[in-house]
């Protein structure tokens, strides 16, 4: 088995994103809510959601290394419709407080 590392992944709006829309009201957002849904599940993700005042969103996720993130965020409907871009990876050491065993919700 091959070890994993934590992450901070930050994503934010692509050109494609309509303001006029709440999050809900994206295009696909079914198709990237279970997307994403799924990656939780699996404890890929462990943490994700947008952060207030900017077009930003933050995930911690569980990986290998930044090509699997990338790879397998290439995976989301909404990377593909320009949607959300990742803008930063960045390895974390958590020191204090702890993230649930990876699988477990």
């Amino acid at each position: 088995m091959t070890a994993s590392g934590v992450f901070l992944v930050t994503r934010t709006r692509g050109p494609r994103w309509d303001d006029a829309q709440p999050l809900e009201g994206q295009a696909d957002w079914s198709g990237h809510a279970t997307f994403m849904n799924a990656l939780a599940r699996e404890g890929f993700v462990v943490l994700g959601g947008p952060i207030a005042d900017t077009r930003d969103v933050m995930l911690v996720i569980r990986a290998r290394d930044a090509a699997e993130i990338e790879r397998r965020l290439a995976e989301d409907p909404w990377t593909g419709m320009d949607l959300l871009r990742i803008t930063s990876i960045r390895a974390w050491t958590l020191r204090l407080g702890s993230l649930p065993v990876k699988g477990t919700p």
